[in-house]
């Protein structure tokens, strides 16, 4: 700490600190979540201060990482807050310091293909409609825009769409606009208007200063990143939850969590991850099994393993293989073991990268962060080669082997492709176990609370919801009666606690006319949908988005009724306005009505609400699927490995790592569980609407089993998304 106080007084940064300390100091007192991340995990001040969790010298880390002096630019504090509360961290900064010394950095936002076609198509004078079509037959990242493609549904001329071809990839990468940066700060001591162009932002009661963050660091202005965290929101709501039980004993709190909980292991290893911080992707999960996490620093390298830079630096299988005693741990000398000890010889974080020049090739602690940040960004500007002269030629004076520099130095050009930082992966698994704590202990509390911070995370309600019911947690429907805004607890003469469905869950529902509902019902529960209209005074809207989500099932019988009911009613006319109120009774009127078949109500239910708690749709086409050998995704892992198969399922993910080589990963979800579909170029190459746009997917191909993780090839993509007819279903797509 000595060295690092000495070199903050010489730099002068002192006042930087404590500036993060006071804002820290205010989102506490406030009981907001918060936790720093990044590089400056490295610092011990930071630890001391409070900023960050992670005890630097029980993790090994690299201060040089987080500041130097040959650096010659202002450390970097990155701060996760709670995402619903940050706002409140925000606007505290601004009353303290006001508005004429500080704001937020600007972001220079750039052409991709569709916002490109939509500026093009209207300059040339297309109709929306064609721009939109056009939109579509791009994949979801804007990437593969060609003119040549057949694009269904559109009447073009080839020349008018070779123009729109040809003016797109030249606006693709341009500046198109200035937003507001995530949370970057810029405090100044006078006022900032004295240094750099500031404008009033879009938003209420925030300023924004017209540079990107490159020009201010270009600058040596000093910026507080002030960052939203959608799980941090969960974990403070879940912890609520869990002391609100009226069985709860000691109050449970973030540092009472127990610490390498042997069942939250057990938990994670066997992939049971969905909705936990960080290792709920695809990719996780599938290396979760072959890992096999069983202490916090386990989960620091699970957490940047499953990374670009590890995967293209060709690190993940030589330590997978060392891991599981498949092969043997050999360091080329004692300052590489003391570097590469915790990650069995094999170079996983960009602070062993630097380690690794500092020990093996003689560079400075300042030189090692000059090369971090150029093989950062070579693959864009250059400017790795100096650095590759000196590595090598300092490990060849020091008796290293041109193997080995040779490896060393491929590994460091596959950082280019993002690898992590020890500290930021360190700060990420503090947050990683204690989200699989949460779920582990308390499944109930941790998903309600997922889902009343929704949006957020990597699976929709419908797939928190099939997961934790999964798991034993029952799950009840909406009820005017019963819910309120948010999901909810219920405890009634149960031994574990049951989810209410929330409010919030009703599309098309108003926050206000929710609050109404639950205002009134205060004085009773509703008899009737005449009795909830008169006495919430919900409008017409709200009235048909209740009857839409079966909400109104406890008066109404059905949704078909209930659409019936809220429809009867006609509101009062200005002069009976003040007249008593309607008896809380129905008349009964005699109109049959036909009652919703499952399919119908299951249909119904997604477009409403976007998950059922009714069955799968798949397992209502379970049978017709059988007569035609698909089949379901709990009975693949028994399968022998390359056998051809069939399988559907309802689309929840795609993915395409720019990484991948153009391979698409898409995450399918039947009545039984989830199926990892990997689509090869070629295959996509044949099917692009189909992998792009299907809701319900059919896939043929073979069946891959290893470690426990199945995957399923494709060969054959078909779109069975007519099937599901009007329902509703929207995928979460990821680069």
């Amino acid at each position: 700490v000595e060295k690092e106080l000495s070199l903050v007084a010489e730099l002068r940064y002192e006042h930087f600190f404590l500036t993060v300390h006071d804002i820290v100091v205010f989102a506490r007192s406030r009981h907001i979540l918060c936790q720093g991340r990044g590089s400056a995990a490295n610092s011990v001040i930071c630890y001391c201060l409070g900023i960050t969790a992670v005890d630097p010298a029980r993790m090994q880390l690299l201060f040089e990482r987080f500041l130097s002096k040959e650096r010659d630019e202002p450390p970097d504090i990155d701060v996760d807050f709670e995402h619903e509360r940050r706002e409140e961290v925000i606007q505290y900064i601004y009353s303290k310091y006001g508005r004429h010394r500080a704001a937020l950095a600007a972001t220079v936002i750039c052409y991709r293909a569709r916002s490109a076609i939509r500026d093009v198509a209207g300059a040339l004078g297309i109709s929306a409609e064609d721009a939109a079509v056009l939109g579509k037959s791009v994949d979801w990242h804007g990437r593969d825009f060609d003119a040549t493609r057949q694009v269904p549904d559109l009447a073009m001329a080839p020349e008018r769409l070779t123009q729109l071809h040809t003016l797109v990839q030249a606006l693709m990468g341009f500046p198109r606009h200035l937003s507001q940066h995530v949370g970057g700060f810029v405090i100044s001591q006078g006022p900032l208007s004295e240094l750099v162009p500031v404008e009033n932002a879009a938003m209420a009661d925030r300023t924004v200063i017209q540079w990107e963050k490159d020009d201010l660091e270009a600058l040596g202005l000093l910026k507080v990143d002030v960052l939203a965290l959608g799980m941090l929101t969960t974990i403070r709501k879940a912890i609520d939850l869990v002391n609100s039980a009226p069985t709860a004993a000691a109050p449970l709190a973030l540092d009472s969590i127990p610490v390498e909980d042997s069942r939250v292991y057990d938990m994670i290893c066997a992939a049971d991850t969905v909705g936990v911080f960080q290792i709920e992707s695809r990719a996780q999960m599938s290396m979760l099994p072959r890992l096999r996490p069983r202490n916090y620093y386990d989960l620091v390298i699970q957490i940047a393993i499953v990374r670009p830079g590890p995967i293209q630096g060709n690190m993940v299988h030589p330590y997978l293989a060392r891991r599981s005693g498949k092969e043997a741990v050999v360091y080329p000398s004692e300052q590489v073991r003391d570097v590469l000890a915790r990650t069995l010889g094999v170079p996983i974080f960009q602070e062993q990268v630097m380690k690794i020049a500092i020990v093996a090739a003689g560079f400075s602690g300042g030189e090692a962060d000059q090369l971090r940040r150029a093989m950062a960004a070579w693959k864009k500007k250059g400017g790795l080669e100096p650095f590759q002269e000196k590595l090598i030629s300092g490990m060849r004076e020091r008796g290293y082997s041109e193997q080995f520099s040779a490896q060393i130095y491929s590994q460091i050009k596959g950082f280019a492709d993002y690898g992590f930082p020890e500290s930021h992966s360190a700060s990420f698994a503090l947050i990683a176990y204690v989200s699989s704590w949460l779920k582990c202990h308390h499944p109930a509390a941790f998903t309600c609370a997922l889902l009343n911070s929704q949006p957020m995370g990597f699976y929709a309600p419908a797939q928190l919801v099939q997961d934790v019911s999964a798991h034993g947690v029952s799950v009840m429907p909406i009820d005017v009666n019963e819910s309120d805004w948010d999901c909810t607890l219920i405890y009634e003469g149960q031994v574990a606690p049951a989810i209410r469905l929330g409010l919030r869950q009703v599309k098309g529902l108003s926050r206000a006319g929710a609050q109404r509902l639950c205002e009134a019902r205060y004085a009773g529960p509703y008899r009737c949908v005449q009795s909830l209209v008169e006495r919430s005074g919900i409008n017409a809207r709200d009235r048909e988005s209740l009857a839409a989500a079966d909400a109104l099932r406890p008066l109404s019988q059905d949704r078909y009724r209930a659409f019936w009911d809220v429809a009867g009613y006609e509101d009062k006319l200005p002069l009976f306005a003040g007249g008593q109120d309607w008896p809380d009774v129905t008349v009964e009127l005699p109109i049959m009505l036909p009652k919703p078949s499952e399919a119908q109500n299951i249909m119904a239910d997604y477009n409403s609400t976007g998950l059922t708690l009714r069955r799968h749709p798949l397992a209502l086409l379970r049978e017709h699927l059988r007569a035609y050998h698909v089949l379901p995704a709990q009975e693949l892992a028994a399968l022998k490995d390359g056998l051809g198969i069939k399988v559907a399922g309802i689309v929840t993910s795609r993915q395409r790592p720019q990484t991948a080589s153009g391979v698409t990963f898409i995450t399918l979800e039947d009545e039984s569980g989830f199926l990892n579909v990997v689509v090869w170029p070629t295959v996509a190459a044949r099917a692009p609407l189909v992998v792009r746009e299907a809701s319900l997917l059919g896939v043929s191909g073979r069946v891959q089993i290893s470690e426990g993780v199945v995957h399923i090839i494709a060969h054959t993509l078909v779109d069975l998304s007519h099937w599901l007819s009007d329902m509703t279903l929207r995928s979460r797509d990821f680069r």
